[in-house]
């Protein structure tokens, strides 16, 4: 059994897929018109066949009461790993992206948090294996 699919709720999909895309550097892979609505998937262009990203309306009445509160509890809705987490937040931040935790060394792990403009933070991470 392996991962295909991972979700992250956002509350606007075009402002996300810029986000994503066009700041974060994943590739959109999938976009099918769903209603209102669309099936949007990005995914790492080191890996086009990996790990899809669904692009998830946050519609439903639970997600933005549990979006707003892993923000203001500063927890990550989910983590990214990169190759060097202080380059990759100096890169971001001169694309105008607010970080909520600057990059920090945790044991054998580096990890920072930023916000992704669409009601989620994000970490990114590199070490640890």
């Amino acid at each position: 059994m392996k991962i295909n699919l991972t979700s992250i709720l956002v509350d606007d999909q075009d402002k996300a897929l810029r986000f994503y895309t066009e700041i974060l550097g994943f590739v959109k892979k999938t976009e099918i018109p769903l209603g209102e609505h669309r099936w949007l998937t990005v995914v790492s262009p080191e890996d086009p066949d990996g790990v899809e990203l669904v692009l998830e309306p946050d519609a439903h009445p639970a997600a933005r009461p549990f979006k707003d509160a892993l923000t203001a509890d500063g927890i990550p809705y989910t983590s990214f790993a990169v190759e060097d987490v202080h380059k990759e937040a100096e890169r971001l931040r001169a694309l105008g992206v607010r970080f909520t935790q600057e990059p920090t060394e945790m044991g054998p792990i580096t990890t920072a948090v930023l916000d992704d403009t669409c009601g989620n933070l994000i970490q990114i991470t590199h070490g640890g294996g």
